[in-house]
Parts: C-alpha cells; structure tokens; sequence
C-alpha cells in the first residue's frame, strides 16, 4: 500500500510538471532526428578543380574522376582556380599544364584531403601522363596545413569552442538560476537598481571568470594539446571570448524560465545537442539545403567557423569579421531579452 502510495504520488508530480514530460518524451526524438539528417544521407565527393592542359590528357583524368564519383570544375586560368580553393569551393586543385601534373590540397580536413588525393593519384596513371607530354613525377602541394595535420588537429577548433560554450552556458545559467531561488535578486531588485543594470552587473561579474576560461582555454589548447595554429593568438582569443560572452548571455536570459537546476539541464538536448551537429564538426553536404539553413541561427556555427579560419588557415580579421559580428550581435540580443524577462520579477 505504501509502495503503492509513493508511486501515484511520483506519477502525479511528472504529470504536474509538463514541461519535465515533453523534454521526456520529444528530446530524444529530436536529437535521433538530427543523426538521421546529418548521418543518413551517402559521404559527399570530393570536388576538384582541373586546369586546362592539353585536350587528350585533361579529356582522359577528368573521365577517370569523374567514374570514381568525382565533382569536376574546369578552369582555364591556375589563378582561377586558385581563388576557388582558397574560398573552399572546391577540395583539390589539379594543374596539368606544366610539364609534370601539379596537386594542390585545400588541407584543413585530413579525410577529404586523402580521398581526393587517392581519386587523383588513380586517375594519374603513367599512361594519361605519357599521352599529355609529361613525365609522370607527380607534385603535392598543401594550401593549408600539410601531409602531417591529424584528425584532432582538424575538428579541435570546434572542440574548442564548443566546450568553452557549453560549460560557461551551464555555469551561468546555474548561477542565476541560484540567485533568484535563493531571494537575492528579489531582494536587489527592491531597489532602486534598474533592470538593465542587474543584467550588465551580472555580466560583469561572470564575464571576468569568461575572460580568464577563454584565456585559458585558447593557451592550453594549443601550447599544451599541440593544436595546429596557423594564425594569431589573440585572434583566437577575441573568438574564444565573443562565443563565451554569447553562452553567458542566453544562459542568463534561459535561466529566467527554470524553476530548478534540474530545468536547466532539460535545455541542454534543445540547446546544446542541435548546436553541436550544426558546428561544423560533421560535415553537412549530404544534408537538405533548407536543413542546413538551420545553422544560420545557432551562434556555434559562427564560432567555431571563426576558429577554424584563424587556427586552420590562418585568417585574419579582415575574414572573420562578420562572425564576429554575429556573435556580438547574439549577445546583444539575448541581453536584451534577459532586460525585458526580468519584468516578470519586478516592473520597473
């Protein structure tokens, strides 16, 4: 009977608490969705770009790749397709012009720089090399990177990001949350204080921790780890601190609509776990368009999109400004909406 008893009675609170059952029961069918999106369609071809050599040898590889499932773009001018890899339109550049086939890798992914090396290499046999004029003495080249990146090297800037943005999201959050449990943000907001005041002081406070974790992330990761850097530190730096700054921020303004600590982990799988897909850590060319849409609205994409273009190929801010400028934008946003979540405690 007793047994019974607290039963009905644990049943009865999870069916008071609605919110507790729809992450329940919808979180993990959202997030299998997403595996299914990202993972389930087939591994997308390497696209190379070809530079005009003469007919017979350029007819004859641009076959030979395209059977092996190659994307072929033609380019008359090497500068050309220069530009294409730089901006990532294509994966490898292949010069026949010259009197040995030149290869030139994009480099920052060491799995698509194998596969289209491996479709280049068998589409190079001896033979097309003979009929083009050329000796056959095949020359590698790295745009960024070399032969030498790992893996861990390659997808370590979204790591980095990543982490730094979770734990600081859930930190704040947590925070927060404690300040208005535990009455003292009622008591402060007694005062004369003004909302938006409450919020920048918070900020303040947490931001110099965000400072010192950005600071301490970006160091450890590569002095310590090891990780590939081929741009400016205190670029990676001001990433690092911008995507922080932005986890702060809707940390705070999701910690308004939690009653517990337990709510603010029921955010994670909606907040977190999509960003994570969307990072850039897998790669989403064999996903829909219209889904790939959705990671122009989770500031992770823009972060960890930056801190691939300062570590990986060594941009500047020249290039990375307009994530910066999204992310601070993220910030500004969410601060705002903390501003007016915070009526429900106080009018002022």
């Amino acid at each position: 009977m007793r047994t019974r008893a607290l039963a009905y009675r644990i049943i009865r609170q999870f069916l008071r608490d609605k919110r507790t059952l729809a992450l329940l029961f919808l979180a993990p069918l959202l997030v299998l969705t997403l595996m299914h999106f990202v993972f389930g369609g087939s591994s997308p071809a390497p696209s190379i770009g070809l530079v005009s050599g003469s007919g017979a040898s350029q007819a004859s590889v641009s076959e030979r790749l395209q059977q092996a499932g190659a994307t072929i773009r033609g380019y008359a001018d090497p500068e050309e397709g220069e530009t294409a890899l730089e901006q990532g339109d294509i994966d490898a550049l292949l010069d026949l012009g010259g009197a040995a086939p030149r290869i030139t890798l994009e480099g920052t992914d060491p799995a698509v720089s194998k596969a289209s090396l491996g479709l280049l290499q068998q589409a190079l046999s001896p033979d097309t090399a003979a009929s083009g004029g050329m000796d056959g003495k095949l020359q590698v080249a790295y745009l960024h990177g070399s032969a030498a990146l790992s893996s861990f090297d390659s997808f370590g800037p979204v790591l980095v990001g990543l982490f730094g943005f979770f734990f600081v999201f859930l930190l704040a959050g947590v925070s927060f949350l404690r300040e208005r449990t535990t009455g003292t943000l009622e008591r402060l907001l007694a005062t004369p204080i003004r909302r938006w005041e409450v919020v920048a002081g918070y900020l303040g406070g947490f931001g110099l921790f965000t400072l010192l974790q950005a600071a301490l992330i970006a160091w450890y990761s590569t002095s310590v780890l090891g990780l590939y850097m081929e741009g400016s530190f205190w670029l990676l730096m001001l990433v690092n601190l911008l995507l922080a700054l932005t986890a702060l921020t809707l940390g705070t303004l999701l910690s308004t609509y939690a009653g517990n600590e337990f709510q603010i982990i029921q955010f994670i799988p909606l907040v977190i776990v999509p960003q994570v897909f969307f990072s850039g850590l897998f790669s989403l060319d064999a996903m829909n368009e219209w889904l790939r849409q959705l990671s122009l609205v989770m500031p992770l994409y823009y972060g960890a999109d930056a801190l691939k273009g300062v570590m990986l190929r060594g941009e500047g801010l020249a290039s990375i400004w307009l994530d910066l400028a999204v992310l601070f934008g993220f910030s500004l946003v969410f601060a705002l909406l903390n501003v007016l979540a915070l009526k429900k405690q106080r009018s002022i």
